[in-house]
């Protein structure tokens, strides 16, 4: 059965902190429709990152836009289900806001771990365009959470993509109708 509200899900977090496997699973679980963020990029921005160029604000802002209006989409998906779910960085509290602003009701699920776990992580992906080196850049970019965003749940990356991705079907329950028997899709890695 569809939730009466769409289900528009952010799962955020520096790179390398498992934002596309997460948001792969739980797309999976609650047949919503996703997007890696990664794909809404402007080829200039792709290529900046390539180069180890941190994106600026001005670079962010129509590709933040993008991110909104994916989220915001008004025609159901095959399971009758509205929204979606992106994985995108959503760093600053400036730029989650202005998803809010543009797609209406959110949920962040913040994926935090120590920046030694997600440096190794980085170093292990291959083909990917975002360096490891960027990886200061962005801790340095991170703006927390805060307790006034009442709509972000805070997730430990150092446990399982299983776990994490049972605790966010759980903590989801809070936000949404969701089907409480759900089964949990197996995950692989990237």
């Amino acid at each position: 059965m569809p939730a009466t509200l769409p289900l528009r899900i952010i799962v955020m977090g520096v790179s390398g902190s498992g934002k596309s496997t997460l948001a792969e699973g739980v797309s999976k679980a609650l047949c919503l429709r996703m997007k890696d963020g990664d794909e809404l990029h402007l080829p200039e921005s792709v290529a900046k990152m390539s180069a180890g160029i941190a994106l600026e604000d001005a670079d962010r802002w129509p590709w933040l836009d993008r991110i909104a209006h994916y989220l915001a989409n008004k025609q159901p998906n095959t399971a009758g289900q509205l929204g979606g779910i992106v994985a995108c960085s959503a760093l600053k509290k400036i730029y989650r806001d202005r998803i809010r602003h543009a797609a209406g009701p959110v949920v962040f699920l913040f994926l935090n771990g120590k920046p030694e776990l997600i440096r190794e992580r980085m170093q292990q992906r291959k083909g990917h365009y975002m360096h490891a080196g960027l990886l200061d850049s962005q801790l340095q970019t991170l703006e927390k959470p805060s307790q006034d965003e009442s709509d972000v749940i805070e997730l430990d990356i150092h446990h399982s993509v299983e776990d994490l991705l049972h605790k966010a079907l759980e903590r989801l329950k809070d936000y949404w109708q969701v089907d409480q028997n759900l089964s949990t899709p197996s995950l692989h890695t990237h």
